[in-house]
């Protein structure tokens, strides 16, 4: 099979390929094309590959290219995690916000709106592109703020695409190893969201907007069982985030992203008192990664600085949310590999080879959350076969969580109106009801900055 990666230039791309590397299934992925719009950055990922690939001779072979409809052209599958504008752009976005003390978070801060301004008018020329030169191609969105962007893509592409995040994911398997180790689930249970298993995740929401309900092993619910331990909740990372006595009162485990709302102020100050905010961060760290593996101008080490660069930014993921919380170190676990790259590669099995798999995926709503439209995009588990993804059903939203979801999503609508439409006024709407922005004053002043920082975002009138 033929894999697309749009965004081929990206830095979590080899993870994509040692997953690729380690498949032995009998429909598997021997041509990989990666595709990018700055050719620096396709040097280097494409030298990583490279090295990982050597004495290897059954890797997938590896195209580069800058050029679009060579990396679409018959392709099966196509995994799109672009950024528009790169990590320089995250860090405006995340300076602009925070110069006015609000949260600019790339995708549930005021950041996200402005991210996906910018991306959305790209992602409409790619389902284009990809209707031209990829008709039957399946489609895996990753592309931030996911939800937004899965649902855009969706408008023209139909039931071939599909949005993932490993969020949800990662939050159940620090769930289920918690309970493993304190002897309370049998440790063969076997994984969790990523195939087939004895486990299923009772998980609604939306992208960076949902809860962990219920975890099934073999039939039996045994999140109650972590529900009861305040030990237990405070011994892995979201438990450590947001505290047993909240988690407790909620019923259920939130996605590490809603620190950003339980937790505002704090999470707001830790911003703007650190040296250096996270888009800073990455794009100051990933630039030195590019820039030194081109001075190594075609000699060995591209996949040493790769690992050192990706450990150092595992270490320091939401580095800002945990000092909100009291400042505590990631576990060793956490800093593995094994999130959005396994999901991809899940999804391609279960779809080649007619093997249903259980997911956790963006998905169309079609009545899971009630005060949502049909269409509207949602994450929650889901079977994945040849035919496709369906949905399987879950618990009901809490109550506490309905508001926020129903909230988050009008944001979403305006957004994507604003974009579609090129409608300042709708792009304003969206900033206003944001509940990290606070002020119509501030709404306006925000959007004008955007536009001012970025050309891309002229269109809005």
């Amino acid at each position: 099979m033929k894999l697309t990666l749009l965004g081929g230039g990206g830095f979590r791309v080899p993870l994509v390929y040692k997953a690729l590397m380690a498949d032995r299934s009998r429909e598997r992925v021997t041509e990989v094309r990666l595709h990018d719009v700055d050719q620096q950055r396709l040097d280097a990922i494409s030298q990583v590959l490279g090295e990982l690939s050597t004495g290897r001779p059954d890797a997938p072979q590896v195209i580069a290219t800058t050029d679009l409809p060579t990396a679409l052209a018959g392709t099966d599958f196509i995994f799109s995690a672009i950024r528009v504008g790169g990590t320089a752009a995250r860090a405006a976005d995340e300076s602009l916000c925070l110069g006015h003390h609000v949260i600019g978070q790339e995708t549930v801060g005021a950041g996200g709106i402005s991210y996906a301004l910018r991306g959305i008018p790209v992602a409409l020329d790619l389902v284009e592109q990809i209707k031209t030169h990829a008709p039957e191609a399946w489609v895996i969105n990753f592309t931030n703020p996911a939800g937004v962007i899965t649902q855009v893509m969706r408008q023209g592409l139909g039931e071939r695409i599909v949005g993932i995040c490993d969020s949800p994911v990662g939050l159940a398997r620090r769930v289920l190893t918690t309970l493993q180790q304190a002897g309370l689930v049998n440790p063969d249970a076997g994984a969790v969201g990523l195939g087939s298993s004895g486990i299923r995740m009772d998980y609604l929401g939306l992208n960076h907007l949902g809860w962990l309900q219920g975890l099934h092993v073999d039939g039996e619910d045994v999140l109650p069982e972590l529900l009861q331990r305040p030990d237990l909740i405070e011994s892995f990372e979201e438990g450590r985030l947001f505290g047993s006595p909240l988690i407790q009162a909620l019923g259920s485990v939130p996605n590490e992203y809603l620190h950003y709302y339980y937790f505002q102020r704090e999470a707001l100050a830790a911003d703007l008192a650190s040296e250096s905010p996270r888009g800073a961060f990455l794009s100051r760290q990933q630039g030195g990664f590019y820039s030194a593996v081109a001075a190594l101008e075609g000699q060995p080490g591209a996949h040493d600085l790769w690992e050192a660069t990706r450990r150092e930014r595992e270490k320091t993921y939401m580095a800002s949310s945990r000092e909100a919380s009291g400042g505590f170190e990631r576990d060793e676990a956490d800093l593995q590999t094994g999130g959005y790259d396994q999901v991809a590669l899940a999804i391609m099995h279960a779809i080649a080879n007619d093997v249903p798999a259980e997911l956790v995926l963006n998905v169309p709503n079609r009545g899971a959350i009630p005060e949502l439209g049909g269409d509207d995009i949602v994450e929650m588990p889901c079977t994945v076969d040849a035919e496709g993804f369906h949905p399987l059903p879950v618990s009901t939203l809490p109550a506490h969580a309905r508001g926020l979801v129903t909230n988050a999503k009008y944001v979403e609508h305006k957004t994507i109106e604003a974009a579609t439409t090129a409608s300042r006024e709708a792009a304003l709407l969206a900033l206003l009801q944001h509940p990290l922005v606070d002020s119509w004053a501030v709404a306006r002043t925000l959007l004008q900055g955007m536009v001012d920082t970025f050309p891309e975002l002229a269109y809005l009138r």
